[in-house]
This record gives structure tokens, sequence and C-alpha cells, in this order.
């Protein structure tokens, strides 16, 4: 069972990147799925999530308005589009699926998660 996380990179601030995190092994079509990211020297934090049918997201205060989270669950994919990128926002992003079918800011909540994808934004 593993999340693989894709799509992170450099990017200049004022930019754009998309993440993807693609499921394998077994679905998580019926999971509450969520991003996180982990600065250098900080906590994780929680950035967004979804519910299992994508109707219901949720965004972290710092993220409202530039990021959107969306899923496919035909691909078993979670997406993160990213837009308006600040150095602020560099960081190892990971994906994870809920042990609920809504998704939570509490990392507790989550029992699988990806391995992470550096997003670097250089001002």
């Amino acid at each position: 069972v593993q999340l693989q996380a894709s799509g992170g990179g450099l990017v200049q601030a004022g930019g754009s990147l998309r993440l993807s995190c693609a499921a394998s092994g077994r679905t998580f079509r019926n999971n509450g799925m969520g991003w996180f990211r982990q600065a250098p020297g900080k906590e994780r934090e929680f950035v967004a999530g979804i519910n299992w049918n994508g109707r219901s997201t949720y965004y972290a205060d710092s993220v409202k308005g530039r990021f959107t989270i969306s899923r496919d669950n035909a691909k078993d994919t979670v997406y993160l589009q990213m837009n308006s990128l600040k150095p602020e926002d560099t960081a190892v992003y990971y994906c994870a699926a809920s042990r609920l079918a809504y998704s939570s800011s509490y990392s507790s909540d989550y029992r699988v998660w990806g391995q992470g994808t550096l997003v670097t934004v250089s001002s």
C-alpha cells in the first residue's frame, strides 16, 4: 500500500506547481485525503484536505485562495494546485490518506503517508 507524491521542484515566487499523489496497492476512494508540509526546522502542518467524494475541501489559512485540492477517484489520484507561490511555501509536501471518509487537519487522523516531494520557492 503506497502513496506516491510527485510534481515538486524549484519555482520562482509567484509561480505555480501542481502536485500529484497516486495510490497503489489499494484504493483510497472511500477515504478523505490530505496534503501536509514540513519546512526545515518546523513542525509538519496541514495544508489542505478533501473528503471522499471531492465535494468538501478544507485549507489552512496560509494557503486559502492560492492552493486548490482536488481528486480523481477513477485514477486514485489527488492533486494540489499551487498558485502565487511564496518563499514561505518552501517545504517537503506529503500526501496522506485519512482513516475517515472526511479529511481532517490532524495528522493523527491519517494512517497512510506518501514519501514527500520537495517544493522550493525562490524569491
